[in-house]
């Protein structure tokens, strides 16, 4: 699933563009074959076929594209994928994989704070609506300030996913030229 892309563009792109530009054609062959029946066997076997790169870049859009929209969405996302331990610990996994270790350290304390409210750690228990938030003020507090945290380290992340694409080039780009 490498893309195809000018060397010129690439070069030019910046470091949340060229993020995004190589995220871009995972998440919609994902969105594409997730279509199909079997969720669970498709969602494996899509992420079977990813470089460890890529499975790195993938999970960590797959978070940030929907936690950094608010302090709402990183709540229930956050306690979404933490109710899914493989794909949690993939998301995790990405972020050791980019040693990205102030963002992974956000993502731990995340955790701990959602486990000390008794969060689900399984779907078959998940029944977290976004509203909630609002009604527990400690829960509320923590993550706000997680969330400024997050927000102030993600450009940093994004960067270090960008150098580490420009420095591992075709595990990513295929430069038409």
């Amino acid at each position: 699933m490498i893309i195809n892309m000018e060397r010129k563009k690439f070069d030019l792109l910046s470091d949340a563009d060229l993020g995004a530009a190589c995220f871009e054609p995972l998440i919609l062959t994902y969105k594409r074959e997730m279509s199909k029946e079997n969720h669970s066997a498709v969602s494996e076997q899509f992420y079977s076929r990813l470089s460890s790169g890529q499975k790195a870049l993938f999970t960590f859009y797959v978070y940030y594209n929907h936690a950094c929209k608010s302090l709402v969405e990183l709540y229930w996302w956050s306690t979404y994928f933490r109710a899914q331990p493989k794909t949690w610990s993939a998301i995790k996994g990405g972020l050791e994989y980019f040693e990205d270790k102030a963002l992974l350290n956000i993502l731990e304390e995340i955790d701990l704070v959602l486990e000390r409210h008794h969060y689900p750690t399984d779907l078959k228990e998940f029944n977290v609506k976004r509203e909630e938030l609002d009604d527990n003020k400690d829960l509320l507090h923590c993550l706000e300030l997680l969330n400024i945290r997050l927000n102030k380290i993600a450009p940093f992340s994004i960067r270090k996913i960008s150098e580490y694409i420009r420095s591992n080039q075709a595990e990513f780009v295929h430069f038409v030229d």
